[in-house]
């Protein structure tokens, strides 16, 4: 699936809704699904998958490596599951991750303590941009080696491990350097340690932790896991949850949406990725979880959501990690919100598909909202519900999925004249996003 490139209009506000909606499937776990399943014994079942972008540049990944993955039907897929270390490559292979960071870093984990593998590898415009230095270092800490030599984004050339030996990591925010870790462990020779600096997503470890004999969580004050190299893993069968960042913006459209409400259907609620649901509780959000279930190791949920009175926004670093991809979704509503708002710690917003922290005070700004970033943090200063209709915001092409979502809420709130180039890019994440909002009563333009 490829979608043809677009630029998007709005014109109008959206009004009142009363609905009930389901959110596409979870891009972190789908990937993860495929990533684990080909590594597995025998075949793995994944249901209600995400079709996306992301996740379609992974499936082709694994094809060229040789596992066999077959569509049952919309979202449901088989897995044939090669074991560990039995991925391999063709001469002159070259694996494109597309826009997706995550499928990058998981994948170059499995690969780089994979025998005999010397691939080309690389990404999209944006992701071509974006430093793999960390993960490089770690890499090469289990022996692979990446050409050209100092250089630290793709293009690249990977060269496998030839005596992969586990390593001892303290991980930080990144869950995406932590999995990369985990996979590389799971084909060393001897055990690989990962203790938790700061909590990060887990999605990785909560898929494999059945496998007692690969993987031992030790949960204290600080979470320690330890991987047995060279074991093996079992299949999966999971059915994805909806993926509570694109449910976000639904939500935050409804919570500054006079007289709305909203129930998101069956949401994944895993607790290192509600670090926006809880800050914006803590700030006077009218939203509750209910019929809360734990499957697959994963909690989920349904999100019901009222338009309310929020609170100027006040986050601590420690919001960062659980939120990441919410932020710029944050700053459109502490910019709708009267007061200052202040997000602390996340100068690595920078480091995204686009510099989100510029990128989000050059929208802002268009609409007339004044924000300070320095010392790693910014201050938004909020205006409360205004009206835009007298006002352009252009979005240019950023190639980033999470700033032309932030701009259309923004659009359908204010009334504001926007135009969002390359619209497409939403499809890596959120193929539904358009129908969703249509659902609700948006109203766009689309020009190709």
């Amino acid at each position: 699936m490829s979608f043809k490139s677009f630029d998007l209009s709005l014109h109008n506000r959206i009004k009142s809704f009363k609905k009930n909606i389901k959110v596409d499937p979870d891009k972190s776990i789908s990937i993860r699904s495929f990533l684990i399943g080909s590594i597995s014994q025998n075949i793995s079942f994944a249901k209600n998958v995400l079709e996306s972008e992301d996740v379609l540049s992974t499936i082709k990944c694994l094809k060229k490596l040789g596992v066999k993955i077959i569509k049952k039907s919309t979202g449901s897929y088989l897995i044939y599951g090669k074991g560990l270390g039995s991925l391999y490559s063709k001469k002159n292979t070259k694996l494109n991750f597309g826009n997706s960071g995550t499928l990058a870093r998981l994948i170059i984990g499995i690969l780089s303590t994979t025998p005999n593998i010397d691939i080309k590898v690389v990404g999209d415009h944006s992701l071509n941009k974006r430093s793999m230095k960390k993960l490089q270092i770690l890499m090469s800490e289990y022996g692979a080696t990446f050409k050209p030599r100092n250089k630290f984004n793709f293009p690249l050339r990977l060269i496998s491990s030839e005596m992969p030996i586990g390593i001892k990591y303290k991980a930080g925010v990144s869950a995406q350097l932590k999995s990369a870790v985990i996979f590389a462990g799971l084909n060393s020779y001897g055990n690989t340690e990962v203790v938790e600096g700061e909590k990060s997503r887990d999605h990785t470890e909560n898929m494999i932790s059945n496998n007692y004999q690969a993987i031992k969580i030790i949960k204290g004050e600080k979470k320690i896991i330890k991987i047995m190299g060279r074991r093996y893993l079992n299949p999966i069968n999971i059915v994805v949850p909806g993926d509570p960042s694109s449910a976000a913006f639904f939500t935050g459209l409804t919570l500054l949406n006079k007289n709305s409400s909203l129930i998101i259907q069956n949401v994944g609620l895993n607790p290192t990725r509600i670090g926006f649901y809880n800050l914006l509780k803590k700030n006077g959000a009218n939203i509750k979880f209910k019929k809360i279930v734990r499957k697959n190791n994963e909690i989920r949920g349904d999100i019901h959501v009222k338009s309310c009175n929020l609170k100027s926004i006040k986050a601590s670093k420690n919001y960062y990690v659980n939120s990441t991809d919410e932020y710029p979704i944050l700053f459109i509503l502490a910019a709708l919100t009267k007061g200052v708002s202040v997000f602390k710690g996340i100068g690595d917003l920078a480091n995204k598909e686009s510099n989100r922290i510029l990128e989000m005070q050059k929208v802002l700004k268009q609409i007339g909202i004044k924000s300070i970033y320095k010392k790693n943090e910014i201050k938004i200063f909020g205006r409360g519900m205004i009206d835009a209709r007298n006002k352009l915001v252009n979005v240019g092409n950023l190639g980033d999925h999470r700033i032309a979502m932030s701009s259309f809420i923004l659009a359908l709130l204010t009334g504001a004249k926007t135009k969002i180039k390359h619209f497409e890019t939403v499809f890596t994440s959120s193929p539904s996003f358009l129908k969703i909002a249509k659902q609700l009563g948006a109203k766009f333009d689309i020009k190709n």
